[in-house]
Parts: C-alpha cells; structure tokens; sequence
C-alpha cells in the first residue's frame, strides 16, 4: 500500500492542475482567516464559523475515487436522480442540501425564526416613514442590476446578484435558486461575507451625516403601545396581499409572517421553537453546507471576481441610498429624525439597526434609536422580498 493512498488529501494536489492546487490552497487559508475573523467577533460568528470550517474541510478533504476522478465525501450539487440514492448515503450533507437547499426551504426556515423574534411596533407606528427610508435603502438591489448587464451578465444572473443589495442573506439564496442556480453557491457565500462585514464597513459610511445630526435623540413617546392583536392581524392581511401580489415570493413572506403571528399570538413554546433551535440550527447548517460547496471548482469560476465587485457595489449604494432618503427628510420635513434610520433600512435584522445604534452612541452618548431602527429594517425585509418578486416574476417573463 502506498504511502500516498493512506494521506490522499495531501496526494490530490499532485494530481490536479497547479491552478487548481493553488485555489486550493488560497481557499483552505481563506478559511482560516474566516474562522479567526469570526472567533474575534470581527465577522458574525454565527454563520462564519461553521462556513469557514466548511471550506476547510471541503478542500483539505479531497480524495480519489477513480483514475482521473477526484471529489469529496461532502455534497455533489449536480447530482443526478440516477445518482441520488448512492449520494445521499456516501455524502455526508447531501440529505441537507438535498432536502433544504436545491428548492430553497434552509432560506424559508431562516425567515421562520427572524419573523418570531422581529419587534415590528415602529413599523406599524410610523409605516410612512419606514418604508420610506427603506425604499432607499434598495438604492443597491435596484442600480445594481444594470450595473451587472453592462459588465457582462446575463439578465437572471444581475437579477441575483443585485440582491446582495438588499442584505438580506435568505432572500439572496433563495433568489439566486430560482434565477441562477449555477452561481447560487458564490452569490450567497459573497452576500453573507458581505453582510458580516457591514458591521465594519457601514460605520465608515455614516460620517458623511454630520455629528450632530447622527446624534439627533428620538422620543420615545413617538412609539405608542401597538396591541398583540392588532400585530397579529398586520401579519395575516399583509401576508395574503403580498402573496397575492407577488406568489413567486410567496414562501417568504409566508415564512416571515407565521414567525411574526405566533409571537404576536403569544404561542410561547412556538416562539422559542422558531426563534432559536430552529433558527439557530437552520444558520449553522446554512453556514456549514455553504462552506462545503466552497470548492476549488467554485472559485475558479472567472465570474466569481465579477461578484465580488458586484457585491461591494450593491452593498455601498444601499447604505448610502438609506443615508440620503435620512437626510433628505431631515431636509423637507418639519420633523426631524436621526439619518442613521435610513441605514437601518438595509434589511439586515437586526445587524443594521445595531450599526446605526452603535453609530448614534458614538456622536451622543445620550442617544438611543434602536427601537426606532428596527421599524425601516424590518421594512426592508419586506422591500427586499417584494423586489425578489418582481425580479423573479420578470426572469420568468423574459424566458
């Protein structure tokens, strides 16, 4: 027996070509510097140290199944139905990826537990001025989309890409399913890098509002008490509409607001169910099993460069487009708000309503928004869901 048959992992890069062997030695360092970012909190370690760990093992674990022929014991995503059986008993996360990503449920059970522990009272308090800064805050899902067919892409792929705009992690996997399953596996691992790292890079971009207005104080008394019933029954009317409107999101929204009616019915266990073994479980094995499909063959895709371009640009012109309808309101309207809500209204729940928090404390530490941040963020959440619509509905229109 050869020395080499026993450590195949190490013997597969003799075997490849070097452009190959290269990416995969750029990949498993990547992956390091991932899961060290993550234990240093710099990138959210909820879903970056199970993805990080994913890539590690899905490129440090590679091996020969046959002359010419070599693979992981991971997940095959083109699997065929031939193949599907003896795959789902070899590969160890197929059945995951199977069963929860090809038709996009891992995204809708994410939802499920954002939807149960989402506070939407200054939504319903001010439903004008939230959808407001949030239609804004989609400066990047909208621009991005011609940004990425004059570089090249095809229509359904700036479709998917341009949804990194909305920062909105589920939303942009479960889009890119529907519109380009080949790049879904690079689009959702830059929207979630991307999103991880908002908490660092929104920051910068909120100095362009001056220091006194980011420490504008909001008044509390501005939030009145919305009753349980009065939010239950805001979840189901705006879930049937929205689903009339647009069934192609329909999962979605279905998602989001059965989380949101049971916490508002006050099904407690339900609520705990939702808002943490399941959410939390759905995250890590979204993490996890995105880090596995992470492989050499992913990244030497030459339209991966492109999305990461793509990415950064959605990302910045959403955070800026939410500054600007802020400060524009601050402009032309007799009541003042702090601008920072408009960053909030990138639909990142709740990351970007805590970067605006954090940013408002900074200028004054007086200042508390949060609360009212959460009312433009979650409306993102809806804006971005009803722009994945129109983009899916389109696609399919086109085609």
């Amino acid at each position: 027996m050869s020395l080499w048959s026993v450590f195949q992992g190490l013997y597969t890069f003799f075997v490849v070509e070097p452009s190959a062997a290269i990416a995969r030695l750029l990949l498993i360092a990547l992956g390091f510097l991932i899961v060290f970012l993550a234990y240093k909190k710099i990138l959210e370690p909820l879903i970056m140290i199970p993805l990080g760990i994913g890539m590690l093992g899905v490129n440090a674990g590679l091996l020969i199944f046959q002359v010419g022929h070599v693979g992981t014991l991971f997940i095959n995503p083109l699997a065929s139905n031939s193949e599907l059986l003896d795959y789902l008993q070899i590969d160890f996360l197929q059945p995951i990826y199977t069963f929860t990503f090809s038709n996009g449920l891992i995204a809708c059970l994410v939802f499920m537990g954002i939807g149960a522990m989402t506070e939407i009272d200054f939504l319903l308090a001010k439903p004008f001025l939230s959808f407001y800064l949030a239609s804004f805050a989609e400066m990047g899902t909208l621009l991005t989309l011609p940004i990425a067919m004059l570089m090249g892409m095809s229509p359904n792929e700036a479709a998917a890409t341009a949804l990194v705009g909305g920062a909105d992690g589920p939303m942009v996997l479960f889009g890119s399913l529907v519109m380009a399953k080949d790049l879904f596996v690079p689009i959702t691992v830059v929207a979630y890098v991307y999103l991880s790292v908002c908490y660092a890079g929104y920051p910068f971009l909120a100095r362009i509002i001056p220091k006194n207005q980011r420490g504008i104080e909001m008044n509390f008394r501005e939030i009145p008490q919305v009753s349980p019933g009065a939010k239950f029954a805001f979840s189901v009317i705006a879930c049937t509409i929205l689903c009339l409107l647009f069934p192609v999101a329909a999962p979605l929204f279905a998602s989001f607001f059965v989380g949101l009616a049971v916490k508002e019915a006050g099904v407690t266990r339900l609520t705990e169910f939702l808002s943490g073994p399941l959410l939390y479980g759905s995250t890590f094995f979204l993490g996890f099993t995105l880090g596995s499909l992470l492989g050499v063959d992913i990244i030497l895709n030459p339209k991966v460069g492109l999305l990461l371009i793509l990415g950064i640009i959605a990302l910045t012109l959403s955070g800026l487009g939410g500054i600007a309808g802020g400060l524009l309101w601050n402009k032309f309207s007799k009541k003042k708000i702090n601008p920072l809500l408009g960053l909030a209204g990138v639909s990142c729940v709740p990351t970007t309503a805590k970067v605006a928090q954090k940013c408002a404390y900074q200028a004054n530490k007086k200042c508390m928004i949060l609360p009212f941040a959460m009312g433009p963020c979650v409306a993102g959440v809806i804006t971005t869901a009803i722009i994945t619509g129109i983009y899916i509905g389109g696609i399919n229109l086109i085609h």
